[in-house]
């Protein structure tokens, strides 16, 4: 689909204000952050794209790879560990938006590969940040599609991509709204490429006038976070971890919201009742949420261990509550059996459980999984053991007693739970198999390798 002549003007009127508007409200943004603690205290002139560290190579081409978050960054890692070993003299760039995405991600990236706070989306910023840098690609992930880093890099004849592309059923609905409709509209024909994550999201695309040509199918990048190899510190956690836990049962509520922890604590004081050694590794979303969950497992006179004070668990510690970040992936690999959060509330989205399945647990999830349903179906369809969706509300007694029984049932047969965690794994080997090797052929097909001469495959 093509924008008509009078859209495609309307349009360009609507980038206009926006780039007046974002030019005036970026320090105000700023300063509002800053005061709010979202910023590093002393990096955040990153964010109006005053570079922290030396261009190399002056002149040579460079990547620039973009995340907001923890979520989207672990799912580029291995497409930027895969770009760096096919190309190992390749200047990258890679960018996150969040303070505490940041903490994670510096210490994953492969060697070489510079880390900067992405810039604010106003036009001084992006103009700054994009004349030192000089990258000849983009590679945006998931839903950062923002007018002025767009418009700005295609104005330069910068090729932009925008990969595990999605768009929210809530901001599709915006976006189709007359008054914001020919700013996306515009702003999405100036892509490169789209790599949708879905059928549904590649029609969200189309009809928002990206141009069909443009979108094509790769697979969820998020599959290959599980193949990021463990790291030699990590693998030490592991084992001191496993030592400590001494081959108690145990299972694991990851990634859990606040208002989500009451059911988790509630189903696993009834699961003790059952199983009186039973661990529970409780990881909130947020850590600063451990603070008041450390306060009704006082109330509760639950004897628990925070993972931050090094305390070691002793044979009466009901709870191990994780309150450090970016140790997820480390700590599906000590447990057979992983509940993902961010699922069991109204106007929760989901997270990714396939980090889980790679890791062997035997996953399961609540109804509200967002755009991650997609992940469920396909995984549920190479094995239906695969995934257990529960149909846990909060508010419902019978949804509680589901996810409790089927815990029951997992920690009381080994043939069985053995069954969901083999299932689980193969499921995400089929689907991980092949992703980032035919996301890097499509960022190939750019055309991009004949200006640069290095990111031929």
């Amino acid at each position: 689909m093509r924008p008509t002549r009078a859209a495609s003007r309307g349009g360009w009127a609507l980038y206009e204000l926006y780039r007046t508007t974002s030019r005036v409200a970026a320090p105000a943004v700023l300063l509002w952050r800053r005061l709010q603690g979202l910023e590093h205290p002393t990096r955040w002139p990153e964010r109006l794209g005053r570079p922290s560290a030396a261009r190399p190579r002056p002149g040579s081409p460079l990547v620039w790879f973009h995340a907001v978050s923890l979520g989207e960054g672990m799912a580029a890692l291995p497409i930027v560990r895969h770009c760096v070993r096919l190309r190992p003299g390749l200047p990258v760039l890679f960018t996150t938006t969040t303070l505490s995405s940041s903490e994670v991600i510096m210490d994953l990236l492969p060697d070489g590969v510079i880390y900067q706070f992405a810039p604010l989306d106003c036009p001084t910023a992006i103009d700054s940040f994009i004349g030192y840098w000089k990258p000849s690609l983009v590679l945006l992930l998931e839903s950062e599609l923002w007018p002025n880093l767009i418009m700005s890099a295609a104005a330069k004849g910068i090729a932009v991509a925008l990969l595990n592309a999605r768009i929210s059923l809530k901001s599709f609905n915006h976006w189709s709204m007359p008054l914001m409709f020919p700013l996306v509209s515009l702003m999405l024909s100036k892509l490169s490429l789209v790599v949708p994550l879905s059928t549904i999201q590649a029609v969200r695309f189309q009809l928002l006038h990206t141009p069909p040509g443009i979108i094509h199918f790769a697979g969820d990048l998020k599959y290959a976070v599980g193949d990021v190899n463990t790291g030699e510190n990590q693998v030490k956690e592991i084992k001191d971890l496993q030592r400590q836990f001494s081959n108690r049962p145990l299972w694991m509520a990851a990634s859990i919201h606040r208002g989500e922890e009451e059911v988790i604590l509630r189903i696993h004081e009834e699961l003790v009742n059952v199983y009186p050694v039973l661990l529970l590794i409780l990881v909130p979303r947020h850590p600063e949420d451990c603070k008041n969950i450390s306060l009704a497992l006082k109330k509760q006179k639950v004897n628990f261990v925070l993972r931050s004070t090094r305390e070691v668990v002793s044979s009466i510690t009901r709870v191990y509550m994780v309150d450090t970040l970016g140790e997820l992936r480390m700590l599906y690999r000590v447990t057979p059996i992983a509940v993902v959060g961010g699922s069991f509330l109204p106007g929760l989205a989901g997270h990714n459980f396939s980090e889980a399945a790679a890791a062997g647990c035997a996953v399961m999830t609540g109804p509200h999984v967002g755009h991650f349903y997609h992940m469920l179906v396909e995984m549920w369809q190479i094995n239906p053991l695969a995934v257990k969706q529960s149909v846990l509300l909060f508010i419902q007694v019978s949804g509680e007693f589901e996810l409790l029984q089927t815990l029951k049932e997992l920690l009381g047969d080994a043939s069985t739970l053995g069954a969901r965690q083999r299932a689980a794994k193969d499921a995400f080997s089929i689907m991980s198999d092949g992703v980032v090797n035919r996301v890097w052929d499509l960022v190939c097909r750019l055309g991009i390798d004949s200006q640069t001469n290095t990111l031929s495959s």
